[in-house]
């Protein structure tokens, strides 16, 4: 009878120990993807902000006319984007940075020009604070992915209903002639 009962403890303390862990496991999870999420809204954000800075640009009169056009519709396509778009059109974003302050010389031009060194001190801020927020978001991912690919979690469901969490892969170079001359405060 003694013997019954300590191996019912010992069974129940094992019971008791292993739904600890699992509940733990899962506010863990819980955890990830609310950061997750909370990356996601500062990306997106930061997103907004250099596609806005971008077309403010382009509608200053400070760029040429090609400039503008191509910077103008490259921000235009990345705010209206759908989000199974979206990543493409922030590469294109980037790359028609990279083509407008292409070369130093053409960075100097605008910040000469009435109001092009708030402008470009503003978008070189910009586009140095996409890479970092991206990366938070892709390292919040990478995590939530590590601890869903466990056996226990797949078993016990411990994710729920939550979807799987996809990293935002963009080509986020910033323009070298812009930030690589220490503009801005962060410099």
């Amino acid at each position: 009878m003694t013997a019954t009962l300590i191996w019912t403890l010992w069974i129940l303390a094992a019971l008791v120990v292993t739904g600890l862990y699992l509940s733990w496991t899962a506010g863990r999870l819980d955890r990830l993807h609310a950061r997750i999420d909370a990356a996601r809204a500062a990306l997106d954000a930061q997103l907004l902000r250099r596609a806005s800075v971008a077309q403010e640009l382009a509608t200053s009169g400070v760029l040429d006319p090609a400039a503008s056009i191509v910077l103008y519709e490259a921000a235009h396509a990345a705010r209206q984007a759908e989000e199974d778009q979206r990543e493409v059109a922030e590469s294109d974003l980037s790359q028609a940075l990279r083509a407008v302050f292409e070369h130093p010389q053409q960075v100097e031009e605008v910040r000469a020009a009435p109001g092009g060194e708030a402008a470009t001190s503003e978008l070189a801020e910009a586009v140095r604070r996409v890479p970092m927020a991206r990366r938070f978001h892709n390292d919040a991912v990478g995590a939530a992915r590590r601890l869903r690919e466990h056996r226990k979690v797949r078993w016990f469901r411990l994710a729920g209903h939550a979807p799987f969490p996809m990293a935002f892969e963009m080509d986020d170079e910033p323009p070298a002639a812009l930030v690589d001359r220490g503009t801005g405060p962060a410099a």
